[in-house]
């Protein structure tokens, strides 16, 4: 009898691969072995790479090379290794951790995994999302919360109102006197402490990624923005009341009420929340790099100070000013501007602060406390900051490892998603390595200190997407870069014009050439040149969620359209991305359900990650309920092999195939559909007693539905794809050619990403990655265009650019279509922009006056203005009806 059963998969091999056993200096195989017993540690020798010397380890005589040490004998050594290290080592991958397949965790494991995308819940502490099976779960005032790890669960103990009430919780930890802030936008940019830009006018942040939060300037702009909401929007109403028919205001309330009520309600608008954009516009003058804060400041100023001068001093204005006898005012333009560019800064403000949340994501990978081994055999809980070098630590199941190292003692499966991406667990024996960030599933381990603070492999991977994501340019870009000629232009026109008026022009000669300037600044307003690309993008950005692409930044959605390479991450990307049985194959003549009821009761004692995927397949296909208890007796775990037990006295083997072959049956009526499972790149396991094979398991990582057609359309479009996978090159090669990739890099660790993508960027292409994990996240943060998908990390979807909600590569296709529409929707509104400017400012200037006696009013200019920025608006919104 034989049963064919499909499922979701894992394609991986669990043999550990033992590649790259040359001697090179790394923590697994150089680390000092002393114990908590006090043994005393045997000094390491080292040769020197460049003149072959013995010798010992020397901070002075130090130097790395795709991070590994290398020490020296002398200076001059050190010299000539850095000029060309590659002419004295072999080059290799940056982390050395081998070529070592990676897991899935097993159900309990994943209740002690940091963070759940899908989770239900959010930790009160950090913000992550778990699930309900967390097993860092507190009750207060009557409600269940649950945490991401005991850390959080630790502080919201303290003081559970503080966490619950963010008005209650304690102000951000000042930054220190000699920090160093710099301009986002503008990198060269860099000073002690906070201040603002002066080419940009941004808010400068801290250089270096702190675990802190300062959200005091997007508190202040949105308290600004809700409080000019309160007198911009009564303002809007009873300067615009007037065109409702049947409704007459300024006759209800008398004309000089009217004026003085509008004046009220725009003054603290303008003067008191809009005057940091004052303060930037006069920091650009002063500096010379005029930006989008000196349109703002030039343009709403002038409406402002027009419209008090013709409060105060009407008669002093000429008849060309006045309409039907009474002078213009302005004041509802300028108040609305002001809260306009507020809620700008709000949107920005709010982005830049999503970018940071990458960043206290990866930090709090890292436990706050760890377990540290006296030499009496004693264990003391230290704060991880004074782990010190040659410390021993112990490692409980589901804690986080705090600083890189080696087993020192004991035998695990180690969750190295942050490393790799991969779905499965690393075994890991004595000498391993570890990393800080990764996590302990089942087994005990003890650990040797070798790298602490910023010199871990966490600390690198932060440090890469600190320095990625530092270079994103905000959405005011494009608009600073036309108001760098096109408000010197305008002030130009506007003193040219009054000078002109002042010299020749009819009398009153003065006042006409007020009259001109003042049209000229009022029509050159920044209203329809702010709204032009923020308005598309919003709308595009909006077209974009309905088809389940996120895009997160406008400089992405500027830059999809250009993208010539696409690099793809292989596990969760382009596959599932979780482990399950693929395909199940009965021995004939054998008792189908008592095998799995045997196969259940064995792999639930199994801690092997693989084991888990067996488990769910047999618990979802089949019905046991009928089935007998399996007693089970001798259980017992082989290293890289399988299990072994018994069962009613008969001895009974489930593992890979060489744990069959050593146990001497035979399975050649098997192995010509084992090899065929394998060339496929999936995981044979089989189950034997001690005559014969009973049963086959077979495990892949599944191709996602959808990948192939994505992979299609994108090919169809001109773009090259590159598989760049953490997973073996086997493995790899299966997917590619599955999906007709003809380009493919294995064996990739993060800092190799990173570095793959830069590599791109310097032969001057343009690069979008793709990818799921947390492994992703500093490759993502440096592409031009990073995206990732909605199924996998918090931390990859917080560094990308775009997300994918549901993990469909199709949306990449979609996204790049969105892109073409909205940029060619920008242009088209820049272009109504400066046609209405273009043509408006002469004209407000004067120039028909000579042949058809026309001359602009501030009103004309007014209404010319607001047409320009209704035409933009109304471009915009056609982006609802996109076909993407």
């Amino acid at each position: 009898m034989i049963c064919l059963k499909s499922s979701v998969v894992l394609r991986r091999s669990i043999t550990v691969n033992k590649e790259n056993t040359e001697h090179q200096h790394h923590a697994n195989c150089c680390g000092n072995n002393n114990s908590a017993t006090g043994m005393p540690i045997e000094e390491k020798k080292y040769q020197d790479p460049v003149c072959g010397m013995q010798v010992s380890k020397s901070a002075e005589k130090t130097a790395r090379f795709q991070g590994i040490a290398y020490y020296f004998c002398s200076a001059s050594c050190v010299q000539k290794f850095n000029v060309a290290p590659e002419n004295y080592v072999k080059a290799k991958r940056v982390i050395g951790l081998g070529k070592i397949p990676a897991t899935t965790t097993s159900p309990i494991a994943a209740d002690r995994m940091q963070q759940d995308p899908k989770g239900a819940h959010k930790d009160p502490v950090c913000g992550m999302s778990v699930n309900e099976h967390s097993q860092h779960q507190t009750t207060h005032n009557g409600t269940r919360y649950y945490f991401c790890c005991a850390s959080c669960l630790k502080k919201f103990d303290s003081d559970p109102a503080a966490w619950l009430n963010p008005s209650q919780r304690p102000a951000p930890k000042a930054v220190t006197k000699d920090t160093i802030f710099m301009c986002p936008m503008d990198p060269e940019i860099e000073q002690v402490g906070p201040g603002i830009c002066p080419i940009c006018g941004m808010a400068l942040e801290p250089k270096e990624a702190t675990a802190e939060e300062d959200n005091s300037e997007l508190d202040d702009m949105r308290r600004r923005f809700k409080l000019s909401l309160l007198f911009s929007i009564p303002l809007l109403m009873i300067s615009m009341g007037d065109m409702l028919p049947g409704i007459s205001i300024h006759n209800f309330l008398g004309m000089p009420l009217f004026n003085w009520l509008q004046c009220a309600l725009a003054t603290p608008v303008v003067l008191w929340l809009g005057l940091p954009f004052f303060e930037r516009a006069l920091a650009s003058f002063k500096s010379g790099h005029l930006n989008m804060f000196s349109l703002i400041g030039v343009g709403t100023g002038s409406a402002y100070v027009f419209s008090v001068f013709a409060l105060l001093l009407p008669d002093g204005l000429p008849p060309a000013f006045k309409m039907h006898g009474m002078a213009p005012l302005y004041f509802e333009a300028s108040a609305v501007i002001i809260s306009l560019v507020l809620l700008g800064q709000v949107l920005e403000l709010r982005a830049r602060s999503q970018t940071n949340l990458a960043l206290k994501a990866l930090l709090g990978l890292t436990p706050t406390t760890a377990i540290r081994i006296n030499k009496d055999g004693t264990e003391k809980e230290i704060a991880v900051a004074d782990i010190v070098l040659g410390d021993i630590l112990r490692i409980k199941p589901g804690a986080h490892i705090p600083v890189d190292g080696h087993v020192h003692e004991g035998h695990s499966y180690v969750d190295e998603a942050m490393l790799t991406g991969e779905p499965v667990a690393v075994e890991k024996n004595k000498y391993d390595a570890l990393h800080a960030g990764s996590i302990n599933q089942q087994g005990s381990l003890s650990m040797l200190a070798e790298k602490i603070g910023k010199d871990t492999l966490l600390a690198h991977i932060i440090a890469m997407v600190n320095q990625a994501s530092r270079s994103r340019a905000p959405i005011q870009k494009l608009a600073d870069r036309v108001a760098a000629w096109f408000v010197p232009a305008v002030i130009a026109v506007a003193l040219i014009a009054f000078g002109i008026w002042a010299w020749i022009g009819p009398t009153p000669a003065l006042a006409n050439g007020l009259m001109a300037a003042v049209s000229v600044l009022i029509i050159a307003c920044p209203c329809a040149l702010g709204l032009a690309t923020p308005m598309s993008i919003t709308a595009g950005m909006g077209r974009g969620a309905t088809e389940g692409v996120l895009i997160k930044d406008a400089e992405a959605l500027e830059l999809l359209e250009k993208i010539d390479t696409l690099v793809l991450d292989k596990t969760g990307t382009l596959t599932e991305g979780k482990p399950s049985v693929q395909q199940c194959v009965v021995t004939k003549g054998e008792d189908e359900l008592k095998l799995m009821s045997v196969a259940l009761a064995i792999e639930q004692r199994s801690e092997h990650p693989l084991a888990a995927s067996i488990v769910n397949y047999i618990q979802n296909h089949y019905d046991l309920k009928q089935q007998a208890s399996v007693l089970i007796s001798d259980f017992k775990a082989i290293s890289g092999k399988g299990v072994q037990a018994t069962v009613t006295g008969e001895t009974i083997l489930l593992g890979n195939p060489a744990l069959i072959v050593e146990a001497g049956i035979d399975f050649s009526s098997l192995q010509s559909q084992i090899t065929a499972l394998q060339a496929n790149g999936q995981t044979v396991m089989l189950m034997a007693n001690k005559q014969r094979v009973l049963a086959l398991f077979a495990v892949s990582d599944k191709i996602k539905e959808s990948s192939l057609a994505a992979v299609q359309q994108l090919q169809q479009q001109g773009i090259r794809l590159i598989l760049l996978t953490g997973d073996n090159m086997p493995a790899a090669q299966v997917i590619a050619q599955q999906l007709h990739i003809g380009e493919v890099h294995a064996d990739v660790l993060p800092a190799d990403k990173f570095q793959f993508i830069q590599k791109l960027q310097e032969q001057g292409r343009l690069v979008a990655m793709a990818g799921d994990g947390i492994n992703d996240a500093p490759a993502l943060a440096q592409a031009n265009v990073g995206i990732a998908m909605g199924t996998g990390t918090d931390i990859a979807m917080h560094s990308a650019h775009v997300v994918l909600v549901k993990g469909d590569l199709r949306g990449i296709a979609k996204a790049r279509a969105l892109s073409v529409a909205t940029m060619k929707n920008i242009r088209q509104n820049l272009f109504f922009a400066f046609a209405y400017n273009f043509i408006g400012v002469p004209i407000a200037a004067g120039i028909l006056y000579p042949w058809f006696g026309i001359l602009l009013s501030p009103m004309i200019a007014s209404a010319a203005m607001s047409l320009s920025s209704v035409s933009v608006i109304s471009n915009a919104l056609r982006l609802r009806a996109a076909k993407i």
